[in-house]
Formats: structure tokens, sequence, C-alpha cells
């Protein structure tokens, strides 16, 4: 595993590790038992943060702060990790335990995207902040650069449809929770006084809100 690992953190990340344990500690679930990637993936979402924040700072400069908030918000969300780290070829690398690997766990949304996190991690420890920084920017360069103008939030913008008519705030609840304790998929429903109502799945509580609000935006289209 060690020379394959190290071909990847070379080709894929960009960096030639000091510390190859770092990388292996990365991709390592929790359902393997012992170490894993948990730590890594809390410091590594702090650098994520960081990085984007510095360059949405100094990509719009004449942006106000709720601007700026919607931009990272939309660039740091677990779909984007997620995305990118399949990218990467994340969920044939990640270490899981049999019945996290048979439950499809390497699929998951949420343990992709934590991996991702936890490899920012990894490379902030061993290479030092512009090396995080490299690898951040690449793999983020078409998320940026997509975003022309900032995007509105669905739960945001299903609250603001719910002020205009005058009525209650949407409410949201989860009506189902299905999958392994480390896969799980949330159903949410979500109802408008009045406008409607959606139901959405998600990885998490926040997704399935989130994409209930949106399902029901369309809807209304």
């Amino acid at each position: 595993m060690s020379d394959s690992l190290r071909e990847f953190v070379e080709d894929r990340l960009g960096h030639e590790p000091s510390d190859i344990r770092l990388f292996e500690l990365a991709l390592t679930h929790s359902s393997s038992g012992g170490s894993n990637y948990e730590r890594l993936e809390f410091l590594g979402d702090r650098v994520l943060g960081m990085v984007i924040a510095e360059a949405l700072y100094e990509r719009y400069p004449k942006e106000p702060e709720g601007n700026l908030s919607k931009r990272y918000n939309a660039l740091v969300d677990r779909e984007t990790c997620a995305e990118n780290g399949r990218k990467l070829g994340i969920p044939s690398l990640v270490r899981l335990g049999k019945q996290a690997r048979e439950d499809g766990a390497s699929q998951s949304e949420n343990v992709v995207g934590d991996v991702v996190e936890s490899l920012i991690g990894a490379l902030y420890l061993d290479g030092g902040l512009d090396v995080a920084k490299r690898f951040i920017l690449e793999l983020w360069q078409a998320d940026l650069a997509t975003q022309r103008r900032a995007p509105q939030h669905p739960k945001s913008a299903l609250q603001e449809l719910a002020a205009a008519k005058g009525v209650a705030p949407p409410s949201y609840e989860v009506i189902a929770r299905t999958g392994a304790h480390h896969a799980p998929t949330f159903t949410v429903r979500v109802s408008v006084a009045r406008i409607g109502e959606a139901t959405a799945d998600g990885a998490s509580k926040q997704d399935a809100e989130t994409s209930a609000a949106a399902a029901l935006l369309a809807n209304l289209k």
C-alpha cells in the first residue's frame, strides 16, 4: 500500500511526502478500528475554510460579507468536497472495516468529503500551508471559476418567499432515517402554508433540508 499511496500523493496531490503514515491515516475510516482520519479531518476542514475564504476575499474585492458567505458556504459544503474527492479517486483508496465496505461506505458523500478534508490536513502537517493551499486552489479551480454570482441558499430563498407571502417560516421535519450508522440517509419534509410542501433525502439532516427546500422551489417554477 505504501508504494501505491506514495504514488497517489505525488501524482494526484502534487506533493512528495515526508511522512507517508499521515496519508495512510488520512484514508483510514473509523470502522477499521484504531486510529482514523477524524483528527486530520478536523484540521483540514479549518485549512480549507481559510484558503477558500482568502481566495474569495481576493477574487471579489467589492462584494459585501453576505455575498462572500454565500459563495463560501457553497464551496466548502459536503457535496462539493465529495465531488472533488471522486475526481481524485478517493472511493477506491479509503480504508474501511468489513461491514462499512459491504454497506458501500466508500461511495458515501460524507466519507468521501471527510477524506478530502483529512488529506488537506495531512498535506498541511507534512508540507506546510503553501503546499495545502496550492492543492486546494488547484482542486477547487473549476468551482471558483464557475461562481459568476453569489448563490442563494435554497433554505434562505424559501424563507424569503414565505415572508413575501406573509406566511409563517418553512417548517422542516425529519420523517425517516435509514442506512448504516456511518452512512445514514435522512428524509425531510418541508412545508410552507399556502405555498406547498416537498420531500427530499440527504446524507445529513442539513443536506436533506436543503434538498427539500430546493425541491419545493423547483415545484413552484
